[in-house]
């Protein structure tokens, strides 16, 4: 974008060093600020009639909730901290106003948006698709190579969350983990252990049009 404007979007905004599990925003409210993760990890989640559920984890450097901003809407999740983060939050106001002056700003929102609407799809598909174990078994992929392919990694957040965020329940979760043994997952409190890499994903059978969310 052009310095002008950049120097514009910026007059405003701030950098905030939050620590875990604070609220950020609350789904129903309009949005005031867009915030951007830098440092750290953010719990997208909703809750309706008394029940909870994780919709997305989200990590540097990224934003949530964009639409929003752009849309001058309520927000239609809530965001918390997971571990202690440092995000720079930027009036909304200013946002959108620089999206309208700024042509290769616009275009960098709009292709922002164009990604988080295809995650979206991405998890949709997932859950819709796959049985709980084979959500299970996708995610192991996914985090894995996340940690660098390593066969031994640690899950980045508590098993309740992972259970939520893969549309199970907790004792559901503990069952698929048990299922996944014969496909060469181990499991020792978070730490995960890939025995047999090809067995495991020959069942998970992991797909870019599901799996790849860089794309």
């Amino acid at each position: 974008m052009e310095e002008s404007y950049f120097d514009d979007l910026m007059r405003a905004a701030y950098v905030q060093n939050f620590p875990p599990h604070v609220e950020l925003i609350t789904e129903g409210d309009i949005s005031d600020f867009l915030h951007i993760v830098l440092v750290g990890t953010v719990e997208l989640f909703s809750t309706w009639n008394n029940r909870e559920t994780s919709m997305a984890m989200v990590r540097p450097v990224s934003t949530f909730i964009l639409a929003a901003t752009i849309r001058e809407a309520p927000y239609l999740m809530s965001a918390r901290t997971l571990e202690k983060s440092r995000i720079a939050l930027i009036p909304s106001q200013d946002v959108r106003r620089v999206f309208g002056q700024d042509a290769a700003f616009a275009r960098a929102i709009v292709g922002e948006l164009a990604n988080c609407y295809r995650a979206v799809v991405k998890n949709t598909k997932d859950l819709k698709l796959r049985s709980s174990l084979e959500r299970l078994a996708n995610y192991l992929l996914r985090e894995q190579r996340r940690q660098a392919g390593a066969s031994q990694f640690d899950l980045p957040f508590e098993k309740r969350r992972l259970a939520s965020f893969l549309g199970m329940t907790p004792e559901n979760l503990s069952r698929a983990f048990k299922g996944l043994q014969p496909y060469g997952v181990v499991v020792d409190g978070s730490r995960m252990t890939i025995t047999d890499q090809a067995d495991l994903e020959s069942f998970a059978k992991p797909s870019p049009l599901i799996d790849d969310h860089r794309a």
